[in-house]
């Protein structure tokens, strides 16, 4: 089989001419890290939309997971009116769509009216971060490591059973089973091909410990570029899950078992290519810069766990003993811990345990470019590598609930002065749009405490 070529602006045109291609997905990723768009027919876009633009409602990054409009955002509400914000595609981000007949696909970069960019659109958040990094004389480069559970039944079907009695496709512990995952392998392997077919270049995949448990990885490339496939990957997933009559999750605690990770594997690199975090003769095989820079994800980590754990569900996962991490500490190859160093030399790098299945990878990243930043601005020292089971020490621990996590977001000042006041209350007012919806919830759990026993 032919490997697709990289979709560009002449070859979609040729595409298009061709009656290859007959739509083209323009999307934006919202506060959730979900894509929200239109599908444009591909003359038109040709057109009217590649040179120039198309709009979008600026609701879309002020509501909450069900749509709902809520209060609280400075860029969008009733009193001023619901206006629209520009959708500017980014060419460089053009791929096929290869599960959606004839249909390409295209992110955008938001700006206001005005030309201004949005600065609490998600993917504005991590270029901000790249952009000071640049200007640094560096780059980073990222790997996120994304898990899912796969369930025989489709998603209405999950829907109108209220998320009970599902059926997961495998009924054991799968991690590394050959025989368990050659059970998905249809699906799995119609993802993998479908996510190279969009220009991707993908690794591997395996199981993992719950029931039905798996995860695709992909090639590290540079952060913008893994944070845009990220997004089109776990879209797609559930649109192939769809269509073959099933479906998946990334929730980051589906049920009492283990939980679904992101773990975010980042280094940074001279603009030269240079290996400026390793050292073969520094301690840990880290140079003076890589040193400051893993001190740094340590100083800020819990003031930014609100980009690395975005929703309620999310903090249910940090359990002791489960792989997910409790522990703000850092080891050489040590899973207990929240950071860990993986690699040697070129390879070299940090892996962040932090964030679930449910992680906005922009946020997510440029909350890690920005805390390793501050750490080599301000020469910060690099506590010792923890040894042994940080999930039994008296270590600084991860925020255990979203309330507390907004807390800490919302008064500090590092934070202000780095993403700006705008992103720093826009975010803190969706975390407390998500804690009034579930605090006036009441939940099955309450029904059968309280139900006859109270």
């Amino acid at each position: 089989m032919t490997r697709p070529q990289p979709l560009t602006p002449d070859s979609l045109r040729a595409a298009v001419e061709d009656g290859a291609i007959d739509t083209v997905a323009v999307a934006l990723t919202d506060m959730q890290g979900r894509l929200q768009g239109k599908r444009i027919d591909a003359d038109f876009f040709l057109e009217d939309v590649m040179g120039h633009h198309t709009e979008g409602c600026n609701y879309l990054l002020a509501v909450d997971v069900d749509m709902n409009t809520v209060d609280g955002y400075a860029m969008s509400s009733w009193d001023t009116g619901y206006g629209d914000m520009v959708m500017r595609p980014d060419l460089s981000t053009l791929h096929r769509v290869p599960w959606q007949p004839g249909t390409a696909g295209v992110l955008c970069d938001l700006v206001t009216e005005q030309g201004e960019p949005v600065k609490p659109s998600p993917r504005q958040v991590l270029k901000a971060q790249l952009e000071r990094l640049h200007a640094a004389d560096m780059e980073a480069y990222v790997g996120t490591e994304l898990e899912f559970i796969v369930f025989q039944d489709t998603y209405e079907e999950a829907w109108l059973a209220g998320y009970h009695n599902l059926t997961p496709a495998n009924l054991y512990n799968v991690d590394y089973s050959m025989l368990g995952t050659a059970r998905v392998e249809p699906l799995l392997r119609r993802i993998r091909r479908s996510m190279a077919g969009a220009g991707m270049t993908v690794e591997s995949a395996k199981g993992e410990c719950n029931f039905g448990q798996h995860e695709i990885a992909f090639k590290y490339q540079d952060a913008l570029r893994t944070c845009d496939n990220h997004s089109i990957y776990k879209n797609g997933a559930k649109e192939i899950a769809a269509q073959e009559d099933m479906s998946l999750t990334f929730m980051a605690k589906y049920n009492e078992r283990e939980g679904n990770s992101c773990h975010i594997h980042l280094s940074v690199r001279g603009r030269d290519g240079s290996t400026v975090m390793a050292d073969h003769h520094g301690d840990y095989g880290l140079s003076p810069l890589g040193r400051a820079f893993i001190a740094g994800q340590l100083a800020h980590a819990r003031e930014l766990t609100l980009m690395f754990a975005p929703q309620i569900n999310s903090y249910k996962r940090y359990v002791e003993g489960s792989f997910a991490p409790t522990a703000i500490r850092w080891g050489q190859d040590n899973r207990t811990c929240a950071f860990r160093l993986v690699g040697h030399g070129p390879s070299l790098r940090v892996e962040n345990r932090v964030p679930g299945g449910d992680v906005n990878p922009y946020l997510a990243v440029a909350g890690m470019v920005a805390a390793g930043i501050d750490g080599i601005e301000r020469d910060l020292a690099l506590e010792d590598p923890f040894v042994g089971n940080a999930y039994h020490s008296d270590s600084t621990r991860v925020p255990t609930s979203m309330a507390e996590a907004l807390g800490l977001w919302e008064s500090s000042e590092w934070v202000r002065d780095t993403f700006g006041a705008e992103v720093q209350e826009h975010y803190a007012n969706m975390a407390r749009v998500e804690l009034a919806a579930f605090g006036s919830t009441v939940t099955n759990w309450e029904r059968f405490r309280g139900f006859e026993r109270l």
